[in-house]
């Protein structure tokens, strides 16, 4: 069932956005071009992803406001997610079969219209319509980034170009609390919101000036079945497993999170087989073949692990900080800043070094300071001391930071040209997974644990306490996962040259 979607001619006005390589002005290897795309792109995607993970610390007020329950409330999150879901495994299709400057603008359009919405939202339903407003633009803007720097990015200085996006994959998530904990100290909810709108109204301006058509459109065919089922899968899986966690803690969800899980691994596997026979003819919605690269696969494990590591951190730690140690919002996002921000200035940095050295250095040192700074999360109690935490979090970024950057450039940069925007979107769509299965992980160990502390007789604040250290030690266990990987990690072979810009 397939629908041959084919772009409309591109009128030869439109040629005259695009710059060709020959008359760009270039330093150190890349066109200005590129240089002012990738700047624009950089700060849209930043504080697209920032938003992602703002509303975690406002659903207490949000409830109130609005007279909610838990178990409703947590749809401003949830469905974020499943938008994402649905959307992100599409951009390998929509990268192709729309311009650069098209597919921005209309990222940018989206984001910018769902943040003035859900600024002005006086009801409940309204604000989560624009949280999924929001969504939409935001789940295409990171593959275009991605695969825009794997184009036309020379592979000699892709690490510390990627070392940017590891600042938006990774930095921009774990400073959302800081962000919203000081709006919440201070202001009402709203300025989650109105904080980022002119920011974001700011990019879309400089990226209609700045942004040009990179590439050539050209005719793709969207298959209706895989879309249906892709939607189902990645939507089942991320909704089923962010509701286990849910689940766990006690609270009401509208689908039991089994059969969402469940429905999401068969529609999974219907996907997959689907996809296998189109790509026979160039014809699959996520073209599966860069998993025939070693590299990609390799890389694509570790970036699991360590997607579920962080997302299972950031929501444990805010739980520990607050439940078992007293810190009150804002207290527990300065707690979390420092390791924010040691990731942030660390990621360039650990590009250079991957374009220097290539992956493995990075990655097996990176992966055991990951699984020695969750073995030091076993040790946090009631009695432990605010410092600690921070360095121990501090550590535990700086692992996460050493192997991001490498393990996205060497993954993208193992697949052939034509295969970028699929691999982009393999990696957006499953790191998304990984980001729900690890909160699902983490929030089910925790809960389980307290419950068997209670049962024994510990008072509940030494049960609390009790859960989050087996949810920790689980995670170090997982994080051994990435060690034995990390051996197997090798940097790609040097691709082709990149094409020319369109013109």
């Amino acid at each position: 069932m397939t629908v041959d979607q084919r772009p409309p001619d591109i009128p030869e006005a439109a040629d005259a956005t695009a710059e060709p390589v020959a008359d760009a002005t270039t330093e150190q290897g890349i066109p200005r071009q590129i240089k002012l795309v990738l700047s624009v792109l950089l700060v849209a995607a930043f504080v697209m992803i920032l938003n992602e993970t703002v509303m975690g610390v406002a659903l207490p007020n949000l409830m109130t406001q609005f007279s909610l329950t838990a178990a409703s409330v947590q749809w401003l999150t949830t469905g974020f997610m499943l938008t994402m879901a649905v959307v992100i495994p599409m951009t390998g299709l929509i990268l192709q079969r729309f311009t650069t400057r098209a597919v921005f603008i209309a990222s940018l359009v989206l984001f910018t219209a769902g943040t003035a919405l859900a600024a002005a939202a006086t009801i409940f339903p309204v604000l989560v319509a624009a949280r999924v407003i929001q969504a939409s633009g935001t789940a295409v803007m990171l593959p275009l980034l991605m695969t825009t720097v794997m184009t036309f990015v020379p592979a000699e200085r892709r690490g510390r170009t990627m070392g940017l996006i590891t600042i938006v994959i990774a930095v921009a998530p774990a400073i959302g609390p800081t962000f919203s904990g000081f709006i919440l100290a201070h202001l009402s909810w709203r300025w989650m919101f109105l904080a980022v709108l002119p920011i974001a109204v700011f990019a879309l301006i400089l990226g209609a000036v700045l942004v040009k058509n990179l590439t050539e459109p050209r005719a793709v065919k969207l298959d209706l079945l895989s879309a249906l089922l892709s939607a189902v899968a990645f939507g089942g899986l991320i909704y089923g497993l962010s509701s286990i966690g849910e689940a766990a803690a006690g609270n009401h969800t509208p689908v039991p999170p089994y059969a969402a899980v469940a429905a999401g691994a068969v529609s999974l596997a219907l996907f997959v087989l689907r996809q296998l026979r189109l790509q026979r003819d160039d014809a699959a919605l996520m073209d599966l073949r860069p998993f025939q690269s070693r590299s990609f696969t390799v890389g694509i494990i570790m970036l699991l692990v360590s997607m579920a590591t962080l997302f299972g951190s950031l929501i444990l730690l805010p739980i520990y900080l607050q439940n078992v140690l007293g810190l009150d919002t804002l207290q527990t996002g300065l707690v979390v800043l420092p390791g924010g921000l040691a990731m942030g200035l660390s990621g360039p940095i650990i590009g250079r070094l991957y374009d220097r050295f290539g992956p493995r250095p990075l990655v097996i040192p990176g992966s055991i300071v990951l699984a020695g700074a969750l073995g030091l999360m076993t040790l946090l109690d009631q009695n432990s001391a605010t410092g600690f935490v921070v360095v121990i979090h501090v550590l535990l970024s700086l692992g996460l930071s050493t192997l991001m950057t490498p393990l996205m450039t060497s993954s993208l940069g193992s697949l052939r040209m034509e295969l970028y925007s699929h691999g982009s979107a393999i990696m957006s769509t499953l790191q998304q997974v990984a980001g729900a299965a690890g909160t699902a992980v983490f929030i089910t160990l925790m809960t389980t644990g307290a419950a068997s502390s209670l049962d024994a007789g510990a008072v509940p604040l030494v049960a609390q306490a009790d859960g989050i250290h087996q949810a920790f030690l689980w995670g170090a266990a997982m994080a051994l996962v990435a060690v034995a990987a990390s051996f197997l990690v090798r940097k790609p072979a040097a691709p082709d040259g990149a094409p020319a810009l369109a013109h």
